[in-house]
């Protein structure tokens, strides 16, 4: 079934629904969709803490595969909503397992972007003989360095405008370690002071994650005293923040020393060169590590999926995937 460039497949309800509890009260929320026949792929979203959307199943054909979109835990309508509780790389490692063992599953494709890359790579190098072939988009391997650049070191170098609004929010005594004084506020018990951080925290990312972004709306102050508890506002900054101050939850520099374990499994990276958050070294680092792995560098695009030219060059891997995986079935 091929696609014009840029067109993903059409939009459609899933053939199946249900929720898997995966212990320590957290309950995580599931899609099927396409041919329950098909080849089976899971979709690993970002973030972490974003959520899944069924847009994200249009990336597959539906004739072809089978997708499985699932909602990590505190994401999207997986309960508890925001909870940090038992909440790990090794915790989310063993809910895909877990998943793919409740659905019958014997081995799959896994694709993933951004923290979704992070999660494909964690998972594949810990239960290699059940992953088909991957498919990975802007690597992150969740190192320090890599988080340093991300949330400071990219707005410092390329967006020093924004970067110093962002900073200049903060009190000037908490201006030193900006990041470490966002990451205070947003685990901040009250919502008057954790919600304007993480909607600032967020446009600052959103800013970062594409060539030619729209308006940045930063809050004017860094205190919202109409904000309560139920007034939800965005749910990445949160987990980001959680996940950056434990290293990730991964030892160090572990993905790129177990890459070794990938061999034979193919893969596809599509990273885009000009990508601020995750720049193209992770990517070629691991791919110089796994000799069974294609890296596509896509020249004019930067970070996110909804960019014409990294939806494109995931249609197209996706549908390239199929056949390399379907013969080590």
């Amino acid at each position: 079934m091929p696609l014009e460039p840029g067109v993903l497949f059409p939009p459609a309800q899933p053939f199946a629904t249900r929720e898997v509890a995966v212990g320590s009260d957290h309950v995580l929320y599931l899609e099927q969709f396409g041919n329950p026949d098909g080849l089976p792929a899971v979709f690993l979203h970002g973030g972490p803490g974003s959520g899944c959307r069924r847009d994200h199943a249009r990336l597959f054909d539906p004739k072809r595969y089978r997708a499985v979109l699932f909602d990590q835990r505190g994401a999207g309508r997986s309960r508890p909503k925001r909870s940090l509780e038992h909440n790990t790389t090794g915790d989310l490692v063993a809910d895909i397992e877990q998943i793919r063992i409740a659905l019958q599953i014997d081995r799959w494709i896994v694709v993933g972007g951004s923290w979704g890359s992070t999660l494909a790579l964690a998972y594949a190098e810990a239960h290699p003989s059940r992953v088909l072939g991957m498919v990975l988009r802007a690597v992150f391997l969740g190192t320090p360095d890599e988080a340093r650049w991300a949330f400071a070191g990219a707005a410092r170098t390329f967006r020093p405008e924004l970067w110093r609004r962002f900073v200049e929010l903060l009190p000037a005594d908490e201006r030193a370690e900006p990041i470490a004084a966002y990451g205070a506020r947003l685990m901040d018990s009250d919502p008057r002071v954790a919600l304007p951080a993480a909607r600032a925290w967020n446009e600052l990312e959103r800013a970062l994650s594409v060539l030619e972004p729209s308006a940045v709306n930063l809050p004017d102050r860094l205190f919202d005293e109409t904000a309560t508890a139920d007034h939800g506002g965005p749910n990445t900054p949160y987990f980001e923040w959680h996940y950056i101050r434990h290293d990730c939850f991964l030892e160090p520099s572990q993905l790129v020393a177990n890459a070794d374990r990938l061999a034979g499994i193919p893969g596809i990276i599509v990273q885009g060169r000009y990508d601020l958050l995750c720049p193209p070294r992770a990517a070629s680092g691991v791919a110089d590590r796994w000799p069974d792995c294609d890296l596509r560098i896509v020249a004019d695009a930067g970070h996110t999926a909804s960019e014409p030219s990294i939806r494109d060059g995931l249609l197209a891997a996706i549908q390239d995937i199929a056949t390399p995986a379907t013969e080590r079935l």
